[in-house]
């Protein structure tokens, strides 16, 4: 494959990279709207939240790395018949989505940290705590969290969407290419 095919698909880590991060945004998401409505005597009261923050850190470092790979990488090229508004509109949305999956990671941090206990990712390492760095840490960041959170589905929603919108409507390439 010579340098101008490669810059018109997608690698294969790239897409794997980018499906994953799909299931398990949507999954947290899930598990954090139900795990909100358990109540102290539910027995799943404590183990939800060390699975979701477990699962966060996990997923954090996943974007890290896929930041990483997306700056050595270079980068795919847009599809030519794309209009210069459309161009623009893919990278101001894939920047706003990082933005936002950093401020859930940042805030998700701050929420379970305030108490000075670090954040145990499945008994495999740790990440320590800065402990409380401002008052209601807790309660402001979990606010932040919750709105980022509905923010992000929204528009990951919004970027499905216009992918399928590509595909059906426009018979374009911008969906096969992650496919």
């Amino acid at each position: 494959m010579n340098t101008k095919q490669s810059q018109q698909a997608y690698p294969t880590v790239a897409k794997l990279m980018h499906w994953l991060t799909a299931v398990v945004v949507f999954a947290l998401f899930g598990v954090g709207l139900w795990m909100v409505e358990l109540d102290y005597y539910s027995s799943w009261y404590r183990t939800a939240p060390t699975y979701h923050k477990s699962v966060g850190i996990l997923l954090a470092l996943l974007i890290v790395l896929r930041m990483v790979y997306k700056y050595l990488k270079p980068a795919v090229q847009p599809i030519e018949s794309h209009s210069k508004m459309v161009k623009i509109s893919a990278k101001a949305t894939h920047f706003i989505l990082y933005v936002l999956l950093l401020t859930l990671f940042a805030s998700g941090y701050l929420i379970s940290t305030a108490d000075g206990r670090g954040i145990e990712v499945f008994d495999w390492f740790v990440i320590p705590s800065l402990g409380q760095l401002f008052s209601n840490q807790e309660d402001i960041a979990g606010t932040i969290h919750e709105y980022v959170a509905y923010s992000l589905i929204v528009l990951v929603v919004l970027h499905g969407a216009a992918a399928i919108k590509h595909h059906v409507i426009d018979k374009d390439d911008t969906l096969k290419r992650m496919l």
